[in-house]
């Protein structure tokens, strides 16, 4: 019996090696290169693509741009508003979604709430469950309310069988749970390893480019919060959602990080109810819902998410170090990035944090990418080091450089009428982004430096 070659993959990138070495010598990570069984000599290119030879033509001419016929084809919405928001506007036929997250957060749940939306609309669509039987998704189907009934069911793994029976009932959706759970029998190893992954996602997405058929892929993710097989799987598919969600709350934050189709960084918010996820219209209400206004070392800040202002609160606690080593800990910003935040406030307002512990924390689960939340987290710190409470209806936008200076920052405008829409009246932020004709009903208060900041709030 011949004995099977194995080689070295990267979990990264995917690069394939003959020898295990500590560092990838692709990606330059460490510690990433898995042992698994190489693949298989294929007998013929076309061997590999048999489940969608009918589909494709036999072959592919190079033509100019100005000879390309044909429309930009209309968008399929999804009933759901908030997905579609942050596809961009809806699905985009022929194009590949990937929707990661953690286990039990909800992928498989909206993309069965998806699926019976567009048979609603008349859509066909295909759901493929690699992971439950047919019983089991029909009792989630019928935890939704019933409306899933018309949903196509195949309870299948092998990908050819898979391809063969997409390409016989012509779905304009295909949705696979989960791409781990798929193998193609032409590669050794089980599924869910580097090569199956990145082989199945590729024969996918050419099955999706040949027909039209827009293709939903659940992955799961790892500890490290990546989804799980190689980075080549981000790269081939057309736009990928991440489902973020914090334990012992009810609300779900989807994130696109990267879209062909539309803006990155947008998020929709849904609430996890019995009957499903409910998208949530209003996320500012949402996450300042429970806010106490009178409690020191609470402040507010008017964050971008995509092209969507949203109201989030950032908490601080600064309190006398119990043990030699002052503890910084973070929740939702960048632990550097507070590092930095408050060296610029011991060094240019002359507040001391050297004895001091500090806990912050972005309530809701969100994170501060953006620089604009400089500001609230100062002012937080600030109001928590005092023991006193900020200005009751105020809000923070701003980013503090070295020099203690608050900078201007973009979408001043929309930021300032979202905090005026949630009842907000004062806005605190740099004069030369201070609006010639702020909202109504909120004050913009301009200011020049971290050290003024601190003495128009406490004075």
């Amino acid at each position: 019996m011949a004995k099977t070659r194995t080689a070295f993959f990267c979990r990264e990138c995917g690069n394939e090696t003959p020898r295990w070495q500590g560092q990838c010598p692709a990606c330059h990570e460490w510690n990433t290169l898995v042992e698994e069984p190489a693949a298989a000599k294929r007998k013929s290119a076309a061997a590999a693509g048999v489940a969608v030879s009918r589909m494709a033509p036999s072959q592919a001419v190079p033509v100019r741009l100005r000879d390309v016929e044909g429309t930009e084809r209309r968008r399929w919405a999804t009933g759901v508003g908030e997905l579609d928001f942050v596809l961009g506007g809806g699905i985009v036929p022929g194009s590949v979604v990937l929707v990661g997250g953690e286990p039990g957060i909800g992928k498989s749940t909206i993309l069965l709430q998806v699926a019976a939306r567009l048979e609603g609309a008349e859509l066909r669509t295909l759901y493929v469950s690699g992971e439950e039987s047919a019983h089991q998704v029909k009792l989630r189907a019928e935890r939704l309310g019933g409306q899933a009934a018309d949903v196509t069911l195949l309870a299948e793994t092998e990908l050819d069988s898979i391809l063969l029976h997409a390409a016989e009932i012509g779905p304009e959706v295909l949705l696979i749970d989960s791409i781990q759970t798929v193998y193609t029998p032409e590669l050794e190893g089980a599924p869910g390893n580097v090569g199956q992954v990145r082989e199945c996602a590729a024969r996918l997405q050419r099955f999706a480019k040949q027909t039209g058929t827009a293709v939903f892929l659940v992955g799961h993710v790892t500890k490290g919060g990546g989804i799980a097989g190689p980075k080549t799987l981000e790269h081939i598919v057309d736009t990928v959602l991440y489902f973020e969600g914090e334990g012992g709350v009810d609300h779900r934050v989807l994130r696109a990080t990267k879209n062909r189709f539309g803006g990155v960084d947008e998020i929709g918010v849904f609430r996890m109810t019995a009957e499903g996820l409910v998208p949530v219209a209003n996320p500012s209400e949402l996450f300042l819902g429970d806010r106490a206004a009178r409690a020191s070392g609470s402040a507010v800040v008017s964050t971008m998410e995509g092209t969507r202002p949203l109201l989030a609160e950032v908490q601080a606690l600064a309190t006398k170090a119990s043990y030699g080593a002052p503890q910084r800990v973070s929740a939702g910003l960048d632990p550097k990035r507070l590092a930095l935040l408050l060296a610029v406030l011991e060094k240019r307002a002359g507040i001391p944090f050297g004895q001091l512990d500090v806990f912050l924390n972005v309530v809701g689960g969100l994170r501060l990418a953006e620089t604009a939340g400089d500001l609230a987290v100062a002012a937080a710190l600030v109001s928590s080091v005092y023991d006193r409470p900020l200005p009751e209806g105020a809000v923070f936008i701003g980013e503090l450089g070295l020099g203690g200076e608050v900078r201007p920052v973009g979408q001043v405008e929309r930021r300032l009428a979202e905090a005026a829409r949630m009842g907000f009246t004062a806005a605190y932020l740099s004069p030369r982004a201070v609006p010639r004709k702020p909202p109504a009903g909120i004050r913009a208060v301009g200011t020049e430096d971290i050290r003024s900041l601190v003495e128009k709030l406490f004075s």
